[in-house]
């Protein structure tokens, strides 16, 4: 498990300020994968109120913003469930 890039991807997600956030490196699902070699496969579960009113894409934007480069290097694949308060 990549805790590094875990606690990373968490710093950069604070921003959000999330009141609940899980992340699950789920790398070893998909061992000997090609596209895995650069990076790792991640799952995201969060809640921000920063949601409220915003479609999938937009916040889906929102998290790929605060991720940086990390969805560049370091991640290969990341699984995203964005709720708004209240919607969980």
């Amino acid at each position: 498990m990549s805790t590094e890039i875990v606690e990373q991807l968490r710093e950069r997600l604070a921003t959000l300020q999330p009141i609940k956030m899980v992340i699950a490196d789920e790398s070893h699902r998909h061992a000997g994968h090609a596209g895995a070699r650069d990076g790792g496969h991640y799952h995201l579960e969060i809640v921000a109120a920063v949601f409220s009113g915003r479609t999938t894409v937009a916040r889906h934007r929102l998290i790929y913003d605060a991720a940086g480069d990390l969805m560049r290097c370091g991640i290969h694949a990341l699984s995203i469930r964005a709720f708004a308060p209240g919607e969980v």
